[in-house]
């Protein structure tokens, strides 16, 4: 499913998939037992907040460390986006509601050891009834219009128990710091990420209320501790940049993947500010496109972010760029392409990754380019080649071109175009 394809064809081709994933499966999830190898997966959902929908995600029939990529975006980079969705859809949700600070409860403690298991857990959900899909590829309607809201699942029902293996390997970089309940959440999340633990497991630890001083503990809706996560590790990393020296030339990454387009422009300044700028098309319209943005200086973003995790997904993949492999200051300004091709949403995940990515190879690719300017004009116009939404666009929208680029005129822009 390429980014090449027109809007009518991904459509075309995301609903034959979607068909013949459920010819293939129907037999595999439709019972009102199932039993497999939980990745370890938990989602804690944030509709009736503080009563929370929490449950374990096991896919069916799936035994041993095959299951272990299913719920871990780091190694997705690279995967086709049906790849993806067959990672998604193969876990079965259960489904329990509790409070979130209901922490002493059975169900929960079983979920927060599965959490800390190092490696796949043999697991067994009965449910009430047959799990069914609520947040699929397509919409019950009658167009069997595609779901662009919401990151597609696989079928979910109300547990009636949950059985764990009693053989479950714990991570004891994890167990420590479920242990110490004097430590403020905000330390326990670096210490994990400095001693190894991915991201994609911090964020369900943190969701399973495991860090954090005792009376601070609660459940976390996956969606906000995700957001969470990059938001804290970012903020840590933001303070190493102060004791490097600022680049000394504008720098342009360009990278693409899943229908998203990125300019990332490294700016020298001896003080560190980010923005964000994303532009997206209209549903209905796709000659309509609409722009948001958000920017921080030194002193910090005051505000949450109007384009909300994703902000925070590309500020850390960038803080870990200078900070681990450049190791140098800037100012970075960031251009968020969606294309209308971008149908289905994957979460704010291929953001992070993708920029991660992109800051890896740092060469010339099918999906990669990058270049170095002595001067903001040029990298501005070589960052815009590639989007469909013009330059002025993003400037117009852009609190970082207002301060850093005052001496260069918008003008300048209509002519001598390189």
């Amino acid at each position: 499913m390429s980014s090449s394809f027109s809007y009518n064809e991904v459509k075309k081709q995301l609903e034959k998939y979607w068909l013949t994933y459920l010819k293939e499966n129907s037999k595999r999830f439709a019972s009102s037992t199932i039993s497999g190898a939980s990745p370890p997966s938990v989602f804690v959902g944030q509709y009736g907040y503080p009563k929370v929908s929490i449950g374990p995600m096991v896919p069916p029939d799936i035994h041993g460390n095959t299951s272990s990529i299913l719920d871990s975006p780091e190694r997705w980079v690279g995967k086709t986006l049906q790849e993806i969705l067959n990672y998604r859809l193969s876990l079965v949700r259960g489904l329990n509601s509790l409070k979130i600070d209901d922490l002493e409860n059975k169900f929960i403690l079983s979920l927060q050891e599965l959490t800390m298991s190092s490696k796949p857990a043999e697991s067994e959900l009965i449910f009430d009834k047959i799990p069914a899909y609520h947040q699929s590829l397509l919409l019950s309607n009658q167009n069997n219009d595609l779901n662009k809201e919401f990151t597609p699942f696989g079928p979910q029902a109300e547990i009636k128990s949950f059985k764990l293996s009693s053989t479950t390997s714990t991570n004891k970089k994890i167990d420590n710091m479920y242990s110490d309940n004097t430590i403020k959440a905000t330390d326990a999340v670096v210490d994990l990420y400095n001693n190894g633990i991915e991201i994609s497991q911090i964020n369900k630890v943190l969701s399973l209320g495991m860090l954090g001083r005792k009376n601070k503990r609660h459940l976390v809706p996956t969606r906000w501790s995700i957001s969470a996560t990059d938001d804290i590790i970012s903020s840590y990393l933001v303070k190493k940049i102060d004791f490097y020296q600022s680049i000394d030339k504008f720098e342009v990454i360009r990278y693409n993947h899943f229908s998203n387009y990125y300019s990332i422009i490294f700016i020298p300044s001896d003080v560190w500010s980010f923005e964000m700028v994303e532009a997206w098309y209209d549903q209905n319209n796709v000659n309509k496109f609409f722009l948001e943005s958000d920017y921080e200086s030194a002193i910090g973003l005051d505000h949450y972010p109007r384009i909300a995790g994703a902000y925070f997904a590309a500020k850390l993949g960038i803080l870990e760029y200078l900070t681990t492999g450049k190791k140098r200051k800037c100012s970075v300004l960031v251009f968020r392409e969606i294309r209308p091709e971008y149908l289905v949403p994957l979460g704010v995940w291929q953001i992070r990754e993708g920029i991660r990515d992109a800051l890896r190879i740092k060469q010339t690719t099918t999906t990669t380019t990058s270049n170095s300017f002595s001067d903001f004009r040029k990298a501005l116009l070589y960052a815009s080649k590639g989007m469909t939404v013009p330059l002025l666009d993003w400037l117009r929208h852009s609190e970082t071109y207002k301060n850093y680029g005052k001496k260069t005129l918008i003008s300048d822009f209509f002519e001598n175009k390189e």
